[in-house]
Parts: structure tokens; C-alpha cells; sequence
């Protein structure tokens, strides 16, 4: 008998402790036990003894979206850090990744080839959760979708098995399996494609938000017929004091930050790139002088840090909205309940910029391969006492309901802040079929608990039927 070599460990114990961090330190996880699996042999011998012992399984790598996580009690937590670094395949633009390596990890393997990837907003995020929620990233608006860029996945089931998944081996699980909310199995690595990509503009502009009132207005419009190389967002910022990490005078009062990036796909297009970025940021120049601008030519490893996420965990709470087209009005009520004299405890109000290639289907997509909605909105607040958590829990609801008129109902999971909120990207009739295919690829129920919440707000049409009509074998 082969000895198991993964470890089970209890709360109270060393390896506990590193297997369930978390990101966001105000969303920690509580399983029964926890393992930290570092190749696919060790996933498998998880699975095994959580089945011998009648544990459900719950997985993260990077642990970065800890708050959608319904509770643990009784479970069996297990951490994916599969070792084996990322391997890229140039000639195929092509990069295998291991479940648990961050976004950061595979835009370095890529750099020297001339290639990127559709990362998120911070290097430190891990590349399977993100693609399998959608991904929204700063090329997206080019290249649509993170999940597009999904060539195969490597996926433990709940029989401890490992199983290959694409297009050809499993046409059904490839299809829910992008998009339908977890609960398949765990997966142990992906293939993706990767970008070529030439320089970039990318940076980040910082006003007085007493120049919102000018600046959103005309931000708003460039955006309604921005090129598809251009993905941005527009931010009201309250930052903390953090001497030699945020510049003084950014954190002496609220600000209003606009960054994001202007991607070239080669020599020949860097000067479309950069006449792009002057569009965008001169006009906004003109009208302001930004008091920090850091907006500038670049190689895509610096679109990695350009929307200035956190470099390390910390406390947070969150709240997401899909938008329509905000009009004279829209754009009133967002600087009204975030902007200054508004009160807002938040540390960031974002309107992130969609359209172009996001709100595309994917005719070889899963069943999330576009958003349809031109802005997500996203606000973040640090609970730091329990009166800041209380503040910045009833200023979400004020900005729900200030911009209600606005709301699709529907959400992208990549900022999906919390379980108890409404978290909606899939019709009723997509889930149907998605839960059907879960079961039959998860019987026992092993991995239930790790299904994302779905709540889709009153009224909200069952789009995308004919998704569903192709995957649909009964």
C-alpha cells in the first residue's frame, strides 16, 4: 500500500494556518481540516480521505474570493499550490499553468516571447479562480473574456480521478464547467491562450475629487465611443495614510483616479495606441492638471500593477453592480453617493469601463463567455473596527438604491464581493442545465458547498436560451 504523502491538518497547526489564508482578511475560513495538495496525486489522496471520513470538499488556491464562501464546519479545505511553474509554448502561444500560481507568475513566462495574458488587476491573484468566474481584464475590451482564452482544464473528481477536459473529451462539463459556478471537482491546471501584445500605454491619473464633477462627464463620453484597445475605470479614492507606499498628497483628502491601459498588438500599431491614449487623457489633462499621473509607455508587465491593488492582504468589503448606459442623471447619483461631501466611508468607488469585446459571445465559449452591460460598478470599504464594517455595510445599500435605475440585475462573479448579496450572471434555464451536468459529474455531492451563490434580481430576463438549446443532450 502506497503511503498518502498530502497532510490533514487541524485547526491550531502550522500547516492549518497556511492552508486557509485568505486575501481578505475579514472573510477567514473555518473548515473542520485543511491540506495544502502540491501535485495532482496529492489532490486525489485529499479526495480520498475526505470520502472515507463522509467530509464535503471545499477548494481555493490564491484565496482571493474567501467572502463568497458559504461556511466550512465540517469540511475538508483543500488548497491547490500544484508545483511545476508555468510552462509556455511560444510557437502555439499557449501556456500551461498550475492551479494556485497568480496572474503575476504567468505574465513574466510570457514577457519574453512577445506574449501576455488576460490577467486580472493585481499580479497576486490566482489564475484559475479568476478564469473560471469570467475575468475582466485591461485587454478585455479587445480580447473579451478571460475564460475565452481557456484551451483545457485538468480536473480531480469526486471519484479521486484526474480527468482531462476540452472541447473533444467532454463537450458538456467543457461547456458548464467555464462559467457555471463551481462544484465539478477541483481543478489542478489549465491551458491558455496567451496574447500576443506590443507596448502599452497604462498608468494611473489622480485629481482633487472636487474635479469629478468635470471630469466624470467627459470620462463617460470618451467611453461611449472608445476604441477597443482601450479598457479603463474611473475611481473616488479614500486612501489611508501608508507613508513610502501611497504619495502624501494622495492620501490628504478624497481623489478621483482614472487608469487602465491602451494595448498595441505590434510596431505597426503603436502609433494607433498611442494617439488612443492622448484621446482619452489629454482632454482630461486640459481640464485639470492631475496633482499624480503615472500614465506612460510601457511593456505589458506594467498593466499588472496599474490599478494599484493591495500587496498584501487586507481587510475588505465589497458590493458590485452591472450597469446600463449612465446618463446626465446616472452619473449625478454615483458622484452624489460616492463622490465629496457624499459622506461615503469607502475606500473606492469604481466604474469599470466594459462594452467592446466583453459583450461578445464566444461562439466556442462556455456558458459565461460575454457581460452585456456597458460599466461594472465595484465599491470597497476596509472593516478595520466593527463600527467601520457597520458604516461601510449601509453605505452600499445607500449606493444600490441611489443607483438602482441603473442596475441590470445581473453580475460579473470576478466582483462578486459577497455570498448574502445578489450575485447573478447566469438564466434560470442556463443553471438548470449546468446543475444537471454537475450532478452527473459530481453524484455523491462532494463539492456542493463550493457552488456559487446565484440570486438573480426580481424580473431579470432568462437570456442566452440558445447557449443553453445547444448544450441541451436529454
Amino acid at each position: 500500500m502506497i503511503r498518502p504523502t498530502v497532510r490533514v491538518a487541524r485547526p491550531g497547526e502550522a500547516d492549518y494556518v497556511s492552508a486557509t489564508q485568505v486575501f481578505n482578511l475579514a472573510a477567514p475560513l473555518h473548515p473542520a481540516a485543511a491540506v495544502t495538495a502540491r501535485s495532482v496525486a496529492q489532490v486525489g489522496e485529499a479526495v480520498e480521505y475526505a470520502a472515507a471520513h463522509g467530509m464535503p470538499v471545499r477548494v481555493h488556491g490564491a484565496g482571493h474570493a474567501s467572502a463568497t464562501s458559504a461556511p466550512m464546519e465540517g469540511c475538508l479545505l483543500v488548497r491547490t499550490m500544484i508545483d511545476g511553474g508555468v510552462e509556455v509554448d511560444a510557437s502555439r502561444r499557449v501556456a500551461r499553468v498550475p492551479a494556485g500560481t497568480s496572474w503575476g507568475a504567468v505574465v513574466e513566462a510570457a514577457l519574453p516571447h512577445g506574449l501576455t495574458a488576460p490577467h486580472g488587476s493585481s499580479p497576486l491573484v490566482g489564475v484559475v479562480g479568476y478564469l473560471l468566474r469570467g475575468g475582466l481584464s485591461f485587454y478585455g475590451r479587445r480580447t473579451g473574456l478571460a475564460v475565452n482564452c481557456l484551451r483545457a482544464i485538468e480536473l480531480v473528481t469526486s471519484d479521486g480521478k484526474a480527468r482531462w477536459v476540452d472541447a473533444s473529451s467532454d463537450p458538456d462539463l467543457w461547456w458548464a464547467i467555464r462559467g457555471g459556478g463551481g462544484g465539478f471537482g477541483i481543478v489542478t491546471a489549465v491551458e491558455i491562450d496567451l496574447l500576443p501584445v506590443g507596448r502599452v500605454v497604462t498608468g494611473a491619473a489622480f485629481w482633487p475629487a472636487e474635479d469629478a464633477a468635470r471630469l466624470l462627464p467627459r470620462w463617460a463620453e470618451w467611453t461611449r465611443h472608445a476604441p477597443r484597445a482601450a479598457t479603463t475605470s474611473l475611481r473616488l479614492m479614500r486612501l489611508p495614510t501608508l507613508p513610502g507606499i501611497i504619495p502624501a498628497e494622495l492620501s490628504a483628502g478624497p481623489v478621483l483616479c482614472i487608469d487602465g491601459a491602451v494595448s498595441s498588438t505590434g510596431e505597426d500599431d503603436w502609433p494607433n495606441a498611442l494617439g488612443h491614449a492622448e484621446e482619452l487623457l489629454g482632454p482630461l489633462r486640459s481640464i485639470a492638471a492631475p496633482i499624480v499621473d503615472s500614465w506612460r509607455p510601457a511593456t505589458a508587465e506594467a498593466v499588472l500593477t496599474a490599478h494599484l491593488d493591495p500587496p498584501e492582504p487586507v481587510p475588505t468589503s465589497t458590493d458590485h453592480l452591472l450597469l446600463t448606459e449612465l446618463d446626465d442623471d446616472g452619473l449625478r447619483e454615483f458622484l452624489r453617493v460616492t463622490g465629496p461631501g457624499s459622506g461615503s466611508p469607502l475606500v473606492d468607488a469604481e466604474l469599470r469601463q466594459l462594452g467592446g469585446a466583453f459583450a461578445v459571445p464566444d461562439p466556442a465559449g462556455g456558458v459565461l463567455s460575454h457581460v452585456d452591460a456597458p460599466y461594472a460598478y465595484v465599491g470597497a470599504g476596509l472593516p478595520d473596527s466593527a463600527e467601520a464594517a457597520a458604516a461601510i455595510a449601509q453605505h452600499h445599500g445607500v449606493v444600490r438604491t441611489a443607483l438602482g435605475r441603473w442596475d441590470t440585475g445581473r453580475t460579473a462573479p470576478t466582483f462578486a464581493g459577497r455570498r448574502e448579496h445578489p450575485q447573478g450572471h447566469l438564466s434560470p434555464s442556463q443553471l438548470a442545465l449546468v446543475d444537471r451536468i454537475r450532478e452527473a459529474v459530481d453524484p455523491v455531492r462532494m463539492f456542493a458547498g463550493d457552488v456559487a451563490a446565484h440570486h438573480l434580481r426580481p424580473g431579470s430576463p432568462d437570456r442566452n436560451d440558445r447557449e443553453v438549446a445547444r448544450h441541451d443532450h436529454r
